[in-house]
């Protein structure tokens, strides 16, 4: 049995277009290999999201992404927690007790937050999905009472929540703005849609 050598120009094409093949069957695998994984966009819907709160000074406020809605955190002063005890008897749901968006047993409380200073707050206004908008300033303003201790205001039909995101009595929503799941990783690191109980 007699073996024919290769051509050496003839065995460079071979190796060529086989090395193209393997590296056109690759490129073509990766795109649809990657079709299977969850999209940024499906991962960005339900995934916890990580906040360095470090830099963070009292009477500060941060917005941050999760589920597609804006988070508050804000890092309330002395005076900021001392309006509370004020505005207890003025607000709709003091005590967080309304289930159409239960608050986390660990936020059922007067500054409804785990760490007093540090409020975590979804910033949708529960009447109609408005954006509240920080009236930190005490005393009269336009569209406030004149005793007004600080807080938000959902100008498109004056619901006002105190530093704890409650709603006071007798405004358009129904509800106090809602307190996602969230824990602390350490003391300056938050993660929000997620907690050790749930």
């Amino acid at each position: 049995m007699s073996v024919t050598p290769v051509d050496a120009s003839k065995r460079t094409w071979l190796i060529a277009s086989g090395c193209a093949g393997v590296v056109g069957g690759a490129l073509t695998a990766v795109p649809f290999v990657s079709s299977l994984q969850p999209s940024e966009k499906a991962r960005a819907a339900g995934a916890p999201v990580e906040v360095d709160i470090s830099a963070l000074k009292p009477g500060e406020k941060i917005t941050v992404e999760w589920r597609g809605k804006p988070v508050w955190i804000l890092k309330r002063t002395t005076e900021q927690l001392q309006t509370l005890k004020k505005t207890s008897g003025e607000v709709a749901d003091p005590n967080s007790e309304r289930k159409a968006y239960p608050t986390p047993e660990y936020a059922r409380n007067e500054v409804r937050s785990i760490k007093p200073d540090v409020w975590v707050g979804v910033g949708i206004c529960t009447h109609l999905g408005c954006s509240p908008s920080d009236k930190f300033q005490t005393g009269p303003q336009p569209s406030l009472p004149d005793d007004w201790q600080g807080g938000f205001l959902c100008p498109c039909h004056g619901s006002t929540f105190d530093f704890a995101g409650r709603v006071f009595k007798n405004k358009p929503a129904p509800d106090n703005l809602e307190v996602p799941p969230h824990m602390y990783l350490s003391d300056s690191r938050l993660l929000i849609g997620e907690d050790t109980k749930g």
